[in-house]
């Protein structure tokens, strides 16, 4: 309201100027206005410049030094948002933590230090959002990731994924073994993983007592299995290669002659 006060009182003042000087000289004042006027004023003077605008286009007040200078603008300036009424169009200031507006309470962007989220520049990010400072954005992290500082750019996965190339996989992709301690996916050092491979059982042995044994007729017996296969560094590792169970030793036969 101040600034369109401002304007008319300089209108009036400028209308009430021309209208004296037409009555002696109105040749001379119609080439002096329209030298003076810039491109898109509808009214100025020399020394506050644009007083009005043409249709549809903003009244916008520049620093001219000390000074403030009249312009007319088809769009607003940055940091500036344009207001239309059916009397004058303006360009109005952003707040102060907007960088540029949409609006008096809708930011674009922030000032550096600053992050956009729903319209507004907070100073930190809520819960669940990371604050990208390339963009001076709250974006959310792709899924499965803790911590991301840039758009779909992850630092930290979840503990039950796999890291790779700033995102979390459940498992590694074609070309990279999962590092269970690390959590996450390597180079493969072969072009393929080997697992361990184990032959059959063997025979369960005789029955054996053995002197730790307290009872008279109790024993142990085993079993093994070879090794066909070592695995590589990322393979399945081998199962357990022996097994031992406990038996009943069998009362001895009476020799026959």
């Amino acid at each position: 309201m101040r600034i369109s006060l401002f304007i008319w009182i300089l209108h009036f003042m400028n209308l009430t100027k021309g209208q004296d000087s037409t009555k002696l000289m109105p040749y001379r004042r119609n080439s002096s206005v329209s030298r003076l006027c810039p491109a898109g004023c509808a009214t100025c003077s020399a020394l506050n410049g644009c007083l009005s605008c043409k249709p549809r286009l903003f009244f916008h007040l520049e620093l001219d030094g000390m000074r403030q200078r009249g312009t007319c603008l088809s769009s607003c300036p940055r940091g500036h948002y344009g207001m239309r009424s059916p009397y004058i169009n303006t360009c109005t200031k952003c707040r102060d933590d907007c960088a540029s507006c949409f609006s008096e309470n809708f930011c674009t962007r922030c000032h550096l230090g600053h992050f956009l989220f729903r319209g507004r520049c907070e100073n930190s990010c809520p819960n669940g959002l990371t604050a990208d400072t390339e963009l001076r954005e709250c974006t959310e992290c792709p899924p499965g990731c803790e911590l991301c500082m840039k758009r779909n750019t992850c630092v930290r996965c979840r503990t039950d994924l796999y890291f790779h190339q700033g995102q979390c996989h459940l498992t590694c992709p074609s070309g990279f073994e999962p590092d269970v301690q690390l959590m996450q996916c390597l180079a493969q050092v072969s072009p393929l993983i080997v697992h361990c491979e184990v032959g059959e059982w063997t025979e369960w042995s005789p029955c054996a007592r053995k002197r730790s044994m307290r009872a008279y007729r109790r024993g142990e017996e085993t079993r093994t299995r070879e090794v066909l296969h070592s695995p590589s560094l990322y393979g399945d590792p081998c199962p357990h290669v022996s097994e031992i169970r406990k038996c009943v030793i069998k009362k001895r036969q009476s020799l026959t002659r």
